[in-house]
């Protein structure tokens, strides 16, 4: 496996080439074709949508698992699978652990990329660049395309740069990009509409004739958007240093990676929840708790539906009620499905697995005092159904064994009864 430091060392820096071809572009056209503030503001409003393009590619093939601060919906579900959609001929994959991060990024990007558009094309104006200027503009906005693919392509995949990354560490340098040229840019313009004085006092900062700003501004914009990316390339090597020195700078950080699990050497047993339970256990009072969005989603839906109720509306309103506790089952249903519905427990006398039979993947492994606890939880559900659920507590999460028929299985491997009372010892 190729380490980011290796990389970071070795590189011949096709991202320092990515990001000396963006910057050179509008330098150039700036200087030698001179270009006004339209042009160059088109430019990076471009350059935003191309970065945050190869942005979601490199976070859909990251090969790290995603990490969530907590345990969301259906992302949460995700998350606890250690699979990947494969690429068929290659070594990539898209992680099930990447499909929530990518759900929520691909819209909050174009949202981003669109107030980058209000905040500095909305702002200079409604009037484009010349057309000769605005085909160079396009021109050098492919070449950027081209140099940003290059370079994801070479360091990210070719290098095995993708094995390191996580999806949320592929997008992190976008959005600071995106500030930079949307707030940037809404700056740089109410500058230039006051030092310029190309507009009256009344009137609004979408009067400014980007044709009166002087070479100077202009140079000074490429050079200092130059500055900003220059920080966000060696953003990494100091990520770098900070893992290798003994200093604490906040720099750096390791996502999670999937550490192989032994199997079972000797299955004495194989437990699964009931099916009774995999089929009503999303609904259990114990899975709403832990998981109580599901019930603000259909919130949402039940004050929307007293609007029409209150307008006499009895219909619609009645038929957002059911819609909102549909809603809410079902998204609560899908998640304890895929948490539980194709996970079987291997056991034997000093060990438990979790094997996905779906995925066909180990999912944890955990031996006696590796927990720090043990209960078992049984509530009006579960005397209906006749099981149980066992609960083991480890230093840095709880492991869920929900509606299992023989629960004794699971709590004769730890040394200890349910609830801290210690077991006999086996004979």
């Amino acid at each position: 496996m190729v380490s980011r430091r290796t990389v970071l060392r070795d590189s011949p820096s096709p991202e320092t080439i990515a990001v000396i071809v963006a910057n050179t572009l509008p330098l150039v056209g700036v200087v030698a074709l001179g270009w006004d503030l339209a042009a160059l503001v088109f430019l990076y409003w471009f350059e935003l949508g191309i970065l945050s393009f190869w942005a979601v590619v490199k976070a859909a093939f990251a090969g790290r698992p995603s990490e969530f601060d907590s345990d969301p919906l259906i992302g949460g579900a995700l998350a606890s699978k250690r699979t990947a959609i494969p690429v068929p001929f290659t070594e990539l994959g898209v992680r099930l652990s990447t499909l929530p991060v990518l759900t929520v990024v691909i819209p909050v990007l174009t949202l981003v990329w669109f107030f980058a558009g209000v905040t500095t094309v909305g702002v200079i104006g409604p009037e484009t660049p010349e057309s000769d200027a605005l085909v160079l503009v396009t021109l050098s906005a492919f070449g950027i395309f081209l140099s940003e693919g290059a370079s994801t392509c070479l360091e990210y995949f070719h290098r095995g740069g993708y094995r390191e990354h996580s999806a949320q560490m592929a997008i992190q340098g976008v959005f600071m990009r995106a500030a930079v040229i949307g707030v940037g840019g809404l700056l740089t313009a109410t500058f230039v509409a006051l030092a310029a004085d190309s507009v009256a006092s009344d009137d609004p900062i979408t009067a400014v004739d980007p044709t009166l700003v002087g070479f100077p501004i202009l140079l000074g914009i490429v050079l200092v958007k130059f500055s900003f990316d220059l920080g966000g390339l060696y953003r990494d090597r100091l990520a770098a240093f900070d893992e290798e020195s003994s200093l604490d700078l906040g720099w750096a950080y390791e996502p999670p990676s999937d550490d192989p699990i032994e199997s079972v050497s000797d299955v004495n047993a194989q437990l699964r929840p009931t099916l009774s339970g995999r089929l009503v256990g999303g609904v259990s009072p114990a899975h709403v708790r832990r998981h109580p969005g599901a019930l603000s989603v259909g919130g949402i839906l039940l004050l929307v539906s007293t609007l029409f109720l209150l307008g006499q509306a009895w219909g619609v309103g009645l038929s957002l009620i059911g819609a909102g506790f549909i809603v809410s089952m079902g998204l609560l249903t899908i998640d304890y499905g895929m948490r539980y519905g194709g996970v079987e427990y291997r056991i034997s006398e000093e060990e438990i697995v979790a094997y996905d039979r779906l995925f066909r993947t180990r999912l944890w492994r955990i031996e006696p005092w590796d927990e720090h606890g043990v209960r078992v939880e049984r509530d009006r559900l579960h005397g209906w159904l006749k099981t149980s659920t066992v609960v083991i507590e480890c230093a840095d999460r709880e492991l869920w064994l929900p509606h299992l028929e023989d629960p004794e299985l699971i709590l004769d491997v730890f040394d200890r009864r349910a609830n801290g009372i210690q077991l006999t010892e086996k004979t």
